[in-house]
């Protein structure tokens, strides 16, 4: 018997009512890297806004918005 796959994604917002998860994708991101800056980057609790950001973002976002960061010209509040 074949095991069943479960796919979840990020669970609706009250905050983004509208199809465009544009704002979405960019809250969970600065989620993300808030909890990991405040409770450290090891930690689970955080994998949550991982697992949602990851889901609602555009790879090519992350990406540039990772080396925004690391280059200290993220447009965000972090």
């Amino acid at each position: 018997m074949e095991d069943e796959i479960e796919l979840k994604t990020a669970p609706a917002d009250f905050r983004f009512p509208t199809t465009n998860q544009t704002r979405h994708c960019f809250t969970r991101y600065i989620e993300f890297h808030r909890c990991t800056t405040a409770k450290g980057e090891d930690s689970n609790e955080c994998d949550r806004f991982a697992k949602y950001y990851r889901a609602l973002c555009p790879g090519e976002w992350v990406d540039k918005w990772n080396e925004q960061r690391e280059t200290g010209t993220f447009p965000g509040p972090l």
